[in-house]
């Protein structure tokens, strides 16, 4: 069921619009972010910071995945669906941006079990997990939508569900509206900051049989991002 303030219509809105920027207007920004080509101050900050994230979230799965399935949901150019690979686990990767996918699948080295998809994270013919990973794929969304897709992907997953949302922070809300200030370039796209304790509030009565695990914000400079780990 949909949360109060939340449609399928906004998430599938939400998601063409994201399909448009990432895909068009900044594959080759993304592209460049996530190598190790040299990229501006600012943006030298959203790589470092989605380092630590990645390693963040890479930590709280088993270093020995042989045997399980995990979901990179919004896997954009492959690093932490590589490293779970690496780890034996048999990896779907999914991105609504057809171009990061391509990227991808390009870097990947031979030898892995990956699987990469162009589509919608829900999908439900991407069947069951055992672990699920969204790093910084659910930040472009409001805390209702957030808990909805969070819910639906804990519903056919036996273990554990990590995600990212962008926390609600004078910090966040001021570099936003510095951002305004710089090139268009370097500006990032439509991120929507989120009040942790109304997503707490949102997932114990969405999910009441489903408890939050670990949690962790990593930020700086231009990076902010908060993870949280929710288990059966």
């Amino acid at each position: 069921m949909m949360g109060q303030a939340a449609s399928p219509t906004r998430y599938a809105d939400r998601r063409q619009r994201l399909e448009t920027y990432f895909d068009r207007t900044a594959a080759k920004a993304w592209e460049a972010l996530t190598s190790d080509a040299p990229v501006s101050g600012i943006r030298a900050t959203v790589r470092a910071g989605r380092d630590r994230m990645r390693g963040t979230l890479l930590a709280w799965l088993p270093e020995d995945l042989r045997g399980a399935r995990l979901l990179d949901a919004g896997c954009g150019t492959g690093a932490l669906a590589v490293e779970a690979a690496r780890r034996g686990a048999d990896v779907v990767a999914i991105d609504v941006a057809g171009s990061l996918v391509k990227v991808a699948r390009d870097r990947a080295p031979e030898g892995l079990s990956i699987d990469w998809r162009v589509g919608d994270m829900l999908d439900p013919k991407l069947g069951t997990f055992d672990h699920v990973v969204a790093m910084d794929s659910l930040i472009h969304y409001d805390a209702f939508d957030i808990v909805n897709v969070v819910k639906a992907l804990t519903e056919r997953t036996r273990g554990s569900v990590a995600f990212t949302f962008a926390p609600s922070t004078p910090a966040l809300r001021a570099m936003h509206s510095v951002g305004k200030l710089f090139p268009r370039g370097d500006r990032a796209p439509a991120i929507e900051p989120v009040a942790e304790r109304l997503l707490r509030t949102l997932i114990a009565g969405a999910m009441p049989a489903a408890r939050i695990g670990r949690d962790a914000r990593i930020g700086g400079g231009f990076y902010i991002s908060h993870a949280v780990e929710m288990l059966p």
